[in-house]
């Protein structure tokens, strides 16, 4: 901005210095001599507008050669700042891909809205990595240019912006595009694009639900239903606000996560009770056998399998070194 206010500075003090000298020169109307300063030193050549004598010509002589070479000079530089102002823009975004391409097990946003932004603040916090998609510019920037987000600018029911974010490597995706329509269509693809994706949807309208659902949506979020739901039994039951709140207090945060365990795991075949995970401060209220059983809550007997899903409830960083001692396990087996 500095080198293009300096340019405009300069443009304007030479033509007013040029709209003096006609001035002096002939004694016309200002917006004459404003008027053969431009056409002067722009070299366009029209007929004078202006009487012109010996020193008027003279004046232009000098005016033209001196002025020509500034007028140059500065289109020059901002030709110069146009195309280093598209370099940067392209640099950018090549860091930003690079950036994306290296993400593994990542998660994927589409739609920087309320929701989207929540989502991608949960995850910030949480130190996941994941890629922003919206096609709103400016909406895109004020959102991740704040928070240092990872993020594509692109219409996220085209299948090219998809896969520049990653889908094929993702771990899961969230669609909260502002309609039901565009929700539908990029679950779709997504499903199409990689079939074993974990995909939550938003839906605006509850006859939706069932749509996304058969579309390839694993877990699809009415949030009318699901905030009256969460009204109705803080009504019922008003000391579980409080509960539900502990993980935004200062020092005391909790997390609920699942895992699965493979046949490789150190868990399997030991009872709950001698996994040492309530010492760790993280409790299973519940269990998922590969049958499809459930067990909820577990007994402190239960024996764990190859297979199984555990639901973990406890302190965050408890609950996260759990979650990664588990899939270390699984990445060495």
């Amino acid at each position: 901005m500095r080198r293009i206010a300096w340019i405009i500075g300069l443009l304007t003090t030479l033509v007013t210095v040029g709209a003096i000298g006609f001035r002096v020169a002939s004694q016309a109307a200002w917006i004459d001599c404003f008027y053969m300063a431009v056409i002067t030193i722009t070299t366009v050549g029209f007929n004078e507008a202006v009487p012109l004598g010996s020193w008027g010509r003279l004046f232009v002589m000098v005016y033209l050669f001196c002025g020509l070479g500034v007028f140059t000079y500065m289109l020059a530089q901002i030709g110069e700042w146009v195309m280093s102002a598209r370099v940067q823009t392209m640099l950018e975004l090549r860091r930003m891909q690079k950036r994306i391409d290296d993400f593994n097990n990542h998660y994927i946003i589409c739609g920087a809205g309320r929701m989207g932004r929540t989502i991608a603040q949960f995850l910030k916090e949480r130190e996941k990595p994941f890629v922003l998609i919206d096609c709103d510019e400016e909406v895109l920037s004020s959102v991740c240019d704040k928070g240092n987000f990872a993020s594509i600018l692109g219409d996220a029911t085209q299948d090219e912006t998809l896969q520049q974010a990653g889908i094929d490597r993702a771990a899961s995706l969230a669609i909260v595009l502002p309609t039901d329509a565009d929700n539908l269509f990029v679950t779709l693809s997504a499903r199409l694009l990689k079939p074993d994706l974990q995909i939550v949807a938003r839906a605006q309208e509850d006859e939706t639900t069932q749509k996304l659902e058969r579309a390839g949506a694993n877990r699809v979020i009415s949030p009318t239903s699901t905030g009256a739901t969460k009204m109705a039994r803080f009504m019922l039951a008003p000391s579980m606000e409080d509960f539900f709140t502990l993980a935004d207090d200062a020092g005391e945060t909790l997390e609920l996560a699942d895992f699965c365990i493979n046949d490789c795991s150190p868990f399997v075949g030991k009872r709950l009770s001698e996994t040492g995970l309530r010492g760790q401060g993280v409790m299973i209220i519940g269990i998922r056998r590969e049958s499809g059983e459930r067990l909820i809550p577990p007994d402190g007997s239960t024996e764990l399998r190859g297979g199984d899903c555990l639901y973990a409830f406890g302190d965050l960083s408890a609950v996260e070194g759990v979650l990664a001692a588990n899939e270390g396990e699984q990445a060495g087996a």
